[in-house]
């Protein structure tokens, strides 16, 4: 018996019927789904500090389950003494079982952890179906050992989904349990 992970048979069993049903598709393939979850850092501090990166690097990694990658500086900012090519941030792109296990326990470990937590706020749409949040704190993810960081960072989280426009996109994440605030 092969590993799938819960929520990729939920998406199958109960997302695909019910937005069908909502939204009066003809087949399957219109359903959106989602395609992949970009998490990503920008360390500014890390001009000044090349062992931040290193540490982003390896928190993110663990987060993600999968290696991460420093992004580099694409031109000159003398006001920043920034340098091309200089690393300045993190990301990784997660797809396939291991972006299931991650809004796994994105939806149900990380962030009924975070301090005052209300819900996230469904601003966060660009039009196209695809969501982006923020993340003040990357200690809420259980991986993380708070006694071993040096530095608490934020980080952004974007939801790639094959949806056509906003209400399809949010009627997904909906779906997949995301505890968006009322209006």
């Amino acid at each position: 018996m092969s590993y799938s992970p819960r929520l990729r048979g939920k998406y199958k069993a109960e997302i695909v019927p019910a937005l069908t049903d909502k939204f009066g598709y003809k087949t399957v393939m219109r359903v959106p789904k989602l395609s992949k979850i970009v998490i990503s850092q920008g360390i500014g501090d890390a001009v000044a500090d090349k062992k931040l990166i290193e540490s982003a690097v390896e928190d993110i990694s663990r987060i993600a389950g999968q290696r991460a990658v420093a992004t580099v500086s694409k031109k000159d900012i003398s006001n920043f003494k920034l340098r091309k090519g200089m690393p300045i941030g993190t990301k990784v792109t997660l797809r396939g079982d291991r972006m299931y296990d991650f809004l796994d326990r994105l939806l149900s470990v990380a962030l009924p952890r975070t301090r005052d937590f209300r819900g996230v706020n469904p601003k966060g749409f660009d039009g196209r179906g695809n969501f982006n949040m923020g993340v003040k704190e990357h200690i809420i993810f259980p991986e993380i050992d708070i006694d071993k960081v040096n530095r608490i960072m934020g980080m952004d989280i974007t939801f790639v989904t094959t949806a056509e426009n906003d209400e399809e996109g949010k009627a997904l994440l909906d779906a997949f349990g995301f505890p968006f605030t009322k209006k």
